[in-house]
């Protein structure tokens, strides 16, 4: 397995995505507005991405019931989706950050940055290769870095999920929005 491969692919996504933003900019010579068709487009289908990356890496790690794959694959899963989503939603925003949609994007950097500190702190605990705890290289750690590292991850989540629900409060406020705004009064 390689080590960080899911920040390696999530690079190269986001660098075809790049490139595909850039080819619509070449051809229309104006950055692609959030109304069009490219625009609804990255930004549709980077919002299933970020909700795949709430949900069903949640999913997997608290249901009993839901127990296909190993964790470690479905965090991958989770830090992939959740740097490609994001992207093409501020290729979505035609960068312009104002209003609802600014606070959006602000919470969704927020979430990423915090993101990326989360897999800092999951990496200093010592684990397997499905992802569980290790006992054996835990033990192998001093007990007091050990004890550590799992009040910081503990407190990472408390400040990272919730941010997390508003983010995705702000996002569907928002889709209403545009929707409403779109298509009614239209």
């Amino acid at each position: 397995m390689i080590r960080g491969k899911e920040l390696l692919l999530a690079l190269l996504a986001c660098i075809l995505i790049s490139a595909c933003y850039g080819f619509v900019l070449l051809f229309t010579r104006q950055i692609p507005a959030a109304g069009g068709f490219f625009g609804h487009a990255v930004g549709i289908l980077g919002f299933i991405l970020m909700l795949m990356t709430e949900s069903l890496y949640s999913l997997r790690k608290r249901s009993r019931l839901a127990r296909w794959g190993r964790m470690a694959d479905w965090l991958q899963f989770h830090i992939f989706t959740g740097i490609v989503g994001p992207f093409m939603v501020l290729l979505h925003s035609s960068w312009k950050f104002n209003g609802l949609a600014g606070v959006t994007i602000l919470l969704t950097g927020i979430i990423v940055l915090s993101g990326f500190t989360g897999r800092y702190i999951y990496t200093r605990i010592p684990r397997r290769i499905d992802g569980t705890e290790d006992p054996g290289l835990a033990a192998a750690m001093k007990a007091s870095a050990l004890a550590n590292a799992r009040r910081i991850f503990a407190l990472w989540q408390t400040i990272h999920i919730p941010i997390g629900m508003a983010l995705f409060t702000a996002a569907f406020v928002h889709i209403i929005g545009a929707l409403y705004y779109a298509t009614l009064l239209r």
